[in-house]
């Protein structure tokens, strides 16, 4: 979501993968200070870095190197760019960061799609969403056409669940046995994850 609304809507989108940068290069792991940062961005960016309202730097994993956490609100302060920070398992990053900026930094959570998500997902509009939610509210039933598919989209949801990478391979293939093969990796990856992170 982070990357598709970033190149919708800055001309300028800078992608750090840090869990990557920890594993190869390590450009970002020993910055002291903002032009430290800076300078190691402009490596890794160059011709990308544009102005405060047209460039978004998202620091992708940034729970493997805490330090840029505290850095957040030195560049926030110095309003050169936009900045988004994720992670996986962020939580744990910030209660073992030495000093979190507060106030400096606005957390949003990500959960997976809920039903009403899934409907959009599968090409429902505004209009039929606040129709069906008419009825519910006002007791009304659905014809049975329309129950049917209701309730056949739900099974599915079930089956698929909300996590944006298997309602898409749903959607675009609509093959159970891909959909599986993604939730199965995504299980793997949050363990794996989790793993490094055990005290």
């Amino acid at each position: 979501m982070i990357r598709h609304m970033g190149q919708k809507h800055f001309k300028n989108y800078i992608e750090v993968n840090l869990w990557e940068d920890s594993l190869n290069s390590r450009l970002f792991a020993d910055v002291k200070n903002v032009d430290d940062f800076y300078l190691r961005l402009s490596m890794f960016a160059g011709n990308k870095m544009g102005d405060a309202k047209d460039t978004l730097v998202f620091l992708d994993e940034i729970q493997e190197y805490p330090h840029l956490l505290t850095l957040l609100k030195f560049l926030k302060q110095g309003d050169r760019f936009t900045y988004i920070a994720s992670g996986s398992l962020l939580g744990i990053a910030l209660a073992k960061t030495s000093s979190i900026p507060i106030g400096s930094i606005e957390t949003e959570h990500m959960y997976p799609l809920d039903f009403e998500e899934f409907l959009w997902a599968n090409g429902f509009n505004e209009f039929s969403i606040q129709g069906i939610r008419n009825r519910f509210l006002s007791k009304a039933g659905l014809d049975e056409p329309m129950h049917a598919k209701m309730m056949d989209l739900f099974k599915k949801y079930l089956l698929i669940g909300g996590m944006p990478d298997a309602v898409n391979m749903f959607i675009q293939e609509s093959n159970i046995v891909k959909v599986r093969k993604i939730q199965s990796d995504i299980k793997e990856f949050y363990a794996i994850d989790a793993s490094k992170h055990d005290a």
